[in-house]
């Protein structure tokens, strides 16, 4: 039953990789330019290299034999070129990558150590004034944008306190081999003497862009921690135990809590997705050197390999995010999982 469903998960992930491949292929026609050039990234700029090319991408065929040969090369990491550096686009991804997921994974764990108790600690105390101030303080974060958010705390603890440093990811003082892409583990893994001033660096300039992009997601698993929260307590097991004489406490540890976080699970995966767009915003207004900068910097210079690299990577990976969350949720509530197979 569980295998069931979770091929059929795989086959929604494979159909909609596909869709969203036949997609990046299309865009390079409708880019303005030469669509071989958009393909390649290599400008043809004489006879013999554009025949060259015509061969190798097969441009005399029909569409359909062209996407294959897509397809193909997207399997062998050729992305093509980027007009900007002239370096494979599969490259700039692999390289980029790991800032962006540091970034939305330190963001998630904030908002998850944030929102999730907040949002039980809303629910325990309904109507009173802990749930009126968290839904105040949740309400002004939910609509406050994330670059107006990010533009205010570097104008209070970059520029007028100096707490924190305003852009970049690392001190210019320090080189920390990249040998997983994640700054901090990659402190640990380095062996020099200044292991922990470096760490502590690498933590100032974290705070800023992991608060802002922390910011939308916290709220949000706020508000549905509550709502479940609610939704279990009226439920009549709940009911039951309070007529035994458990105080509130017992209530919400042993009772509550195991149930109402299961919807929140599949809710968290699906912020991460949305983390990963709003990662974009952050990276620019931060200089943090992920995918999402160097999408948007492609995007001014009209780096069109580099854009259908950058939204083929950045898609895919949100769809993959999503179909894991599913696929956890699922394998973690056993009545999701009849639903899915049409029971009850």
């Amino acid at each position: 039953m569980i295998l069931d469903y979770i091929l059929r998960r795989l086959g929604l992930l494979l159909f909609m990789t596909l869709m969203l491949s036949v997609f990046t292929f299309s865009i390079s026609y409708l880019f303005p330019g030469d669509p071989l050039s958009n393909l390649s990234g290599v400008p043809s700029s004489n006879f013999a290299q554009h025949s060259e090319l015509e061969d190798k991408y097969l441009y005399n065929s029909n569409y359909f034999v062209q996407y294959i040969a897509f397809l193909g090369r997207i399997f062998q990491g050729d992305w093509g070129l980027s007009f900007a550096s002239g370096d494979n686009v599969f490259s700039h991804i692999v390289d980029l990558l790991p800032a962006t997921l540091e970034l939305s994974v330190y963001a998630l764990i904030v908002s998850i150590f944030v929102g999730v108790p907040a949002g039980i600690l809303g629910s325990a105390y309904y109507k009173r004034w802990p749930d009126k101030l968290i839904n105040s303080t949740t309400m002004v974060g939910y609509s406050m944008p994330v670059f107006w958010l990010a533009l205010l705390l570097i104008m209070v603890f970059s520029l007028k306190l100096g707490w924190f440093p305003m852009s970049g990811r690392m001190g210019l003082l320090y080189e920390i081999p990249a040998n997983t892409g994640f700054i901090l583990i990659d402190i640990a893994l380095a062996g020099f003497p200044y292991k922990g001033m470096a760490f502590l660096d690498a933590l100032r300039h974290l705070t800023l862009p992991t608060i802002v992009l922390a910011m939308y997601p916290t709220t949000v698993l706020v508000r549905f921690t509550r709502e479940s929260m609610l939704k279990v307590m009226d439920q009549s097991f709940i009911k039951t135990a309070r007529a035994k004489g458990l105080n509130r406490r017992q209530l919400i540890i042993h009772h509550a809590l195991r149930n109402a976080l299961l919807p929140v699970i599949k809710q968290i995966g699906l912020q991460f997705s949305t983390l990963i767009t709003l990662a974009m915003i952050t990276e620019v207004i931060f200089s943090w050197p992920g995918i999402g900068r160097w999408l948007i910097d492609s995007i001014y210079q009209r780096d069109y390999p580099a854009i259908q690299g950058g939204l083929m990577a950045v898609s895919l990976f949100v769809i993959l995010a999503t179909i894991i969350a599913e696929l956890t949720y699922t394998l973690f509530d056993p009545l999701s999982r009849n639903q899915a197979h049409g029971k009850v």
